[in-house]
């Protein structure tokens, strides 16, 4: 009977072994839905967050699926509004992972705030002259918009599909897309960039802050451009990590080869402007602050302190340059093992660029006698960080099984 649900022309596994393939992955969502309803009784309390940390993991984790979730609006971008239309074979599993990766950043913004229920504060009492009320109206617009790109999946559903009210929705949706996509990406592009320029006007805190190209500090631009180009990367390793769990091919290499030759590209171009960046913070800015810029990393006890130098080193080379070589030759985009490595890498460099951003200003010691302020998150907060990962893979797992996310599937698996 449930396999009347399943899309067309495809086979999977039995109700039993799929639910009894959740139960891990269940059990760490509950873990983390524990911790946090600590978190919402007790209070803050339950994390290490502290006077010199009131930005910590969360919001690093917050910025991060940000990041990464910009698949969505740079593929709908590239699909509906510059007419890449072989695009269309995986922009289906690219609203999917910004959908949960943008309700998983309202959901630890939730979290983080500790009274959710006053959310609505953000909208009613809204502080106009802060980048952060432009984030959160854009976000939450953005999440909408995410949230209607995803309803006509779930209305092609095999069996929902079939009632003449639905399917005409669904059919009426999808010649909507072009302007949701279009909305999108500008939504996108504003909240990524404030995200950016938050720190970019820290003047405080000089490892973060950057000059202004009129109101809008360097980092606006730069993170914008990290989450269009590290974004697909993102979409490409969930893609293919699921082709590996199905033990199926879901999408043709040539969509696969397309999105990381663009994304090579958006890297390559990005890296380079980082490197410019980071040049003149080290040559220019830092200078002007009373700072030599390596007084910004924790060299005194270790190399190998998460605060030292070689996590820029790997940032810009390591997670940078070599990824965005590999995707922009075709021999490397057609190499396995090259394509895996460079899309994992790419997708850790935008992390880790999301990472010093928060963590590294906060760790530094900005007065003469400060020391450096080390921080480990308490076991509420990873758990918490690790609920929306248990969450997108619950939803992945249903989508696959009941919606018409792959449209190549039973083309690529006549087997079925």
């Amino acid at each position: 009977m449930d396999s009347v649900l399943f899309p067309k022309g495809v086979k999977r596994c039995s109700l039993p072994m799929f639910l009894l393939g959740l139960i891990p992955v269940v059990l760490v969502l509950l873990w983390g839905v524990y911790a946090m309803l600590l978190c919402w009784i007790k209070g803050l309390n339950q994390t290490n967050m502290n006077d010199s940390y009131g930005f910590a993991l969360w919001i690093w984790a917050d910025l991060a699926v940000i990041a990464i979730g910009g698949g969505a609006f740079f593929s709908g971008l590239l699909k509906y509004v510059f007419g890449k239309d072989e695009l269309k074979n995986i922009i289906n599993y690219a609203v999917l992972i910004g959908f949960i990766c943008y309700s998983s950043a309202l959901l630890i913004l939730a979290i983080d705030v500790g009274q959710p229920l006053r959310s609505w504060f953000i909208f009613w009492h809204a502080n106009v002259h802060s980048m952060l009320t432009e984030v959160a109206f854009c976000l939450s617009c953005y999440f909408a918009v995410l949230t209607i790109e995803y309803i006509p999946l779930i209305l092609e559903n095999r069996k929902l599909n079939e009632i003449p009210f639905i399917h005409n929705m669904s059919h009426n949706m999808h010649g909507a897309m072009a302007v949701f996509a279009a909305t999108g990406a500008f939504l996108s592009c504003f909240h990524q960039g404030s995200l950016g320029g938050v720190p970019g006007v820290l003047y405080g805190r000089p490892y973060a802050y950057r000059e202004a190209i009129l109101v809008w500090p360097w980092t606006f631009f730069l993170y914008t451009w990290s989450a269009a180009a590290c974004g697909p990367c993102f979409t490409i390793l969930v893609t293919k990590m699921t082709e590996v769990i199905t033990r199926k091919k879901l999408v043709k290499d040539k969509v696969i080869h397309l999105l990381a030759e663009i994304s090579g590209w958006m890297i390559l171009t990005y890296i380079i402007a980082k490197i410019i960046d980071t040049i003149y913070w080290a040559q220019v800015t830092a200078p002007l602050m009373g700072f030599h810029w390596t007084e910004f990393f924790d060299s005194a006890r270790s190399s190998l302190t998460y605060h030292g130098q070689w996590i820029l080193y790997l940032e810009i080379i390591g997670c940078g340059i070599i990824p965005a070589l590999i995707l922009i030759t075709k021999k490397g985009r057609q190499n396995t093992g090259a394509l895996w490595f460079a899309v994992a890498m790419a997708t850790l460099g935008v992390c880790i660029n999301r990472w010093t951003m928060v963590m590294q200003p906060m760790a530094m010691p900005v007065m003469t006698f400060d020391s450096w302020n080390l921080y480990l998150p308490s076991w509420q907060e990873w758990a918490t960080t690790i609920l929306p990962v248990a969450y997108g893979i619950i939803l992945i797992a249903i989508s696959y099984r009941y919606l018409p996310i792959f449209p190549q599937e039973s083309e690529l698996n006549p087997s079925d």
